[in-house]
C-alpha cells in the first residue's frame, strides 16, 4: 500500500535523450545547469554574453525536466498498473526498435530556443506516435487542475481535441520534436539568445544525431524536478538479406 501511494503521487515521462556521456548531453546539462541522471554534478557554462543569474533565468523552465524530447507527456499511472509494467513495456518496445539518425540544429520555436530536426523527421515523428498509443493505458485521466494548467482557451481546435483524448495537445500531427533549451525569451534578447546556443550546439550538431532510445523520466512529486529512472537502448537488429 506504502509503494502505491508513493507511485501515485510520481508522474513518469517517455523522453528521448543521448547518452549520459554523449557530448551534447553533457553540454546541455552545464547550459541547464542540471543533470537529470541522479547523483551527477553539473559545472555550469560560462557564457560571456550573459551572466550566470541571466543563463539560471533563461533555463528555469526546461531545468525543471531535465535535457530531453517528450515522446509520451508526463503522466500520472493509471489503477491497476504498476511502474514495474511500465519499465517492462518501455524495455519490450525499445528492444523491437532499430537505432537511427537525425541532423538537428538551434531552432526558435514561438518564445523559446529549442534543438529540432534540420529537415523532415518522419521517423521521429512514427516513433513519437507510437509511444502515445503504446503507453496511453499506463496513463491516468487528467485532473480538472491538470486540464486547465494546459490553457485550452489557448489550443486549436485539433490540440484541444488531443488533450482531451491523449493528455496532451501537442501528438500526431501536432507534434513537433524538440529539446528545450530556454523558457521564454524577451523578444529584446532573442537574436542574442540564439546567436550564443548556435555558438555552443553547432559544433556539436555537425553530424547527425543517433537516435537510440527511449528512457523513462520520473517526478517524484510536483515541486520535484524530473530524473532518469531508467534508459533502454534500441536493439533491433538489421535484417541481413
Amino acid at each position: 500500500m506504502e509503494e502505491r501511494a508513493r507511485e501515485n503521487a510520481m508522474r513518469f515521462a517517455i523522453y528521448y535523450t543521448p547518452p549520459a556521456d554523449h557530448p551534447l548531453t553533457m553540454t546541455a546539462e552545464r547550459w541547464l545547469q542540471r543533470s537529470a541522471f541522479p547523483g551527477r554534478s553539473v559545472e555550469p557554462l560560462i557564457v560571456e554574453a550573459f551572466s550566470g543569474e541571466e543563463i539560471t533565468e533563461l533555463t528555469a523552465e526546461p531545468r525543471r525536466y531535465g535535457f530531453h524530447a517528450t515522446m509520451k507527456a508526463p503522466f500520472r499511472l493509471a489503477d491497476g498498473v504498476s511502474q514495474a509494467e511500465l519499465r517492462a513495456e518501455l524495455e519490450t518496445l525499445a528492444l523491437a526498435r532499430k537505432p537511427f539518425a537525425q541532423k538537428m540544429k538551434v531552432s526558435r520555436i514561438g518564445r523559446f530556443f529549442a534543438i529540432v530536426p534540420d529537415g523532415p523527421s518522419p521517423e521521429l515523428s512514427e516513433l513519437a506516435d507510437e509511444a502515445v498509443r503504446r503507453f496511453e493505458r499506463f496513463r491516468a485521466p487528467l485532473t480538472d487542475a491538470e486540464f486547465q494548467r494546459r490553457e485550452p482557451e489557448k489550443l486549436s481546435a485539433s490540440e484541444l481535441q488531443n488533450l482531451r483524448t491523449w493528455g496532451y495537445p501537442h501528438v500526431f500531427a501536432d507534434f513537433r520534436f524538440h529539446m528545450t533549451l530556454t523558457g521564454k525569451v524577451p523578444e529584446d534578447k532573442a537574436e542574442k539568445v540564439q546567436s550564443v546556443l548556435e555558438t555552443i550546439f553547432n559544433p556539436l550538431l555537425e553530424e547527425p544525431l543517433e537516435i537510440g532510445g527511449f528512457a523513462l523520466f520520473a517526478q517524484p512529486g510536483a515541486d520535484q524536478p524530473f530524473h532518469v529512472e531508467v534508459m533502454n537502448a534500441f536493439a533491433a537488429r538489421e535484417e541481413v538479406a
